[in-house]
């Protein structure tokens, strides 16, 4: 079991330690604990949580971009061959995506293409609590969005995933 922090420890943080603390709760990309560090001192969980999403959804375009990009494949061959980060392997695992059978992987990876082919960045979805088959049912629904929805659905991901990442690490 993991100790939680408590938010009044998390405020007693320098800027340095919040970073290097919180910097892997968005994908490769520590900008967003850094940006919520500045809101600091919080009062809880909730508005701490609240702090790094709005980092997310008040960065800009260009850098939401990047943020999406830094995300892995769902299945792909990096998760498959264990070189992504510890918390997306966890997350992957938990959701069934590291025992696929050759067909489903083949499914994924298909996807994953046609996905990053069409839209320009990576399937994201907060896979906690989902089965392979609600990721892929939602996979076989999303695709067909348009790019400017599927771009903004892809950011509310990324919230929730920092969510989820938050409240494991963040006493109440």
């Amino acid at each position: 079991m993991t100790v939680k922090l408590a938010v009044s420890d998390l405020n007693a943080l320098n800027t340095s330690d919040f970073a290097s603390a919180f910097g892997d709760i968005a994908e490769h990309s520590p900008w967003v604990a850094e940006r919520a560090a500045e809101r600091r001192p919080f009062a809880s969980r909730e508005e701490t949580i609240a702090a790094f999403q709005s980092a997310v959804l008040s960065a800009g375009v260009p850098l939401q971009l990047d943020l999406l990009n830094a995300h892995p494949d769902l299945a792909g061959k990096a998760a498959i061959a264990g070189k992504i980060g510890a918390t997306s392997q966890s997350e992957q695992a938990g959701a069934g995506l590291d025992t696929l059978t050759a067909q489903e992987f083949e499914r994924f990876t298909a996807l994953n293409s046609t996905y990053r082919d069409t839209f320009g960045f990576p399937f994201i979805l907060a896979v906690r609590g989902a089965t392979k088959h609600d990721i892929l049912a939602s996979f076989e629904t999303r695709i067909d969005n348009d790019r400017d929805t599927e771009f903004k659905t892809a950011v509310q991901q990324v919230c929730r995933i920092i969510r989820f990442r938050l409240e494991d690490r963040i006493a109440e």
